[in-house]
């Protein structure tokens, strides 16, 4: 009998050991790190999410990715956000489609202890903890030095960009428009128009740009659904332009080989996830984070595409 109570006991004492064990590793698990993205259309934010799932499992936390269906939703994107707050996470990371509509919320997280990481878009708002993005206006001053390289330097030029509204549209927009004013007297940026990031708005306004300006050279498309919009609208205007690209995808990647693209800056999609969740764990511990995590970027045509260090950041 006594051997009985003691082995009863023992069992009992392991089977507790073990739920304590399970415990302890569901705990661990419980960091949970949300982010809020632009958007889940582009083959960009596919990649962003893969390098900050990696980043869960290298830091053993749980993380989610999510974004509304296009980059115009910024309503819907606002309320992702309040639900993912919601659910008390760790920490959160979040890009911007508005830089200014999401600051009520920004001050809620802040007011909850809730570390933020923005990330590829910035905001208006001094709550985020650190930015992991591209430097955007240095990265399209560099798309417009290219520009105007193949032009002759002379001649008009036009931009296809995504947004006026988030960081990223906003920068690589003047970063463009800057270099050129500054630098390349002799060339005129005849339009500035917004196609949300929608390939088919984007090609019906490329073709509308084309219309107005018989003698124009080159499109800018300042992100990957811009780009290829203007590559359609060229493609079915049957005019010759110079078109500059930004990110990657599979399309870009095939017209830039074929040369119908001139080439395209590429950031590091991958790098961006993986860092943002980095940054929110850094945070979380307490650890002191730089204002901006600067997560580089490349100019890639035809010539250098098929490099090793090119191809790392490259995505379909």
């Amino acid at each position: 009998m006594q051997n009985r109570r003691t082995l009863n006991t023992a069992l009992a004492l392991s089977l507790a050991a073990g739920l304590m064990g399970l415990n302890a590793a569901a705990q661990a698990q419980e960091i949970y790190i949300p982010l809020v993205s632009k958007g889940f259309q582009h083959q960009f934010w596919q990649a962003v999410k893969s390098g900050a799932e990696q980043a869960g499992r290298d830091f053993k936390v749980k993380v989610s990715f999510e974004g509304p269906e296009t980059e115009a939703m910024v309503d819907k994107q606002i309320d992702m956000l309040a639900a993912a707050l919601a659910k008390k996470p760790a920490a959160i990371g979040f890009a911007a489609l508005d830089s200014q509509a999401a600051t009520p919320l920004l001050k809620k997280a802040l007011a909850a202890k809730i570390p933020v990481v923005a990330f590829d878009s910035g905001v208006s708002s001094d709550v985020p903890v650190t930015t992991a993005t591209t430097d955007n206006k240095a990265a399209a001053a560099l798309a417009a030095d290219k520009m105007a390289e193949l032009i002759g330097k002379a001649g008009k030029v036009a931009v296809v960009a995504h947004d006026q509204t988030s960081r990223t549209g906003i920068d690589r927009r003047d970063g463009f428009v800057e270099r050129i004013k500054a630098a390349y007297p002799n060339i005129q940026v005849a339009s500035i128009q917004y196609g949300g990031g929608d390939h088919l708005k984007s090609t019906e306004i490329t073709k509308s740009i084309l219309q107005a300006n018989p003698d124009l050279k080159g499109i800018f498309g300042a992100n990957e659904g811009s780009a290829i919009g203007v590559l359609n609208g060229a493609t079915e205007a049957k005019r010759k332009i110079v078109i500059i690209g930004y990110d990657s995808g599979k399309q870009q990647k095939d017209a830039i080989r074929d040369g119908r693209i001139a080439g395209a800056i590429t950031q590091n999609p991958v790098g961006i996830g993986y860092k943002t969740v980095e940054a929110a764990v850094k945070a979380i511990k307490g650890e002191k984070l730089p204002k901006i995590i600067d997560t580089g970027f490349f100019w890639y045509d035809k010539t250098n595409i098929a490099d090793p260090k090119i191809a790392a950041v490259l995505y379909d």
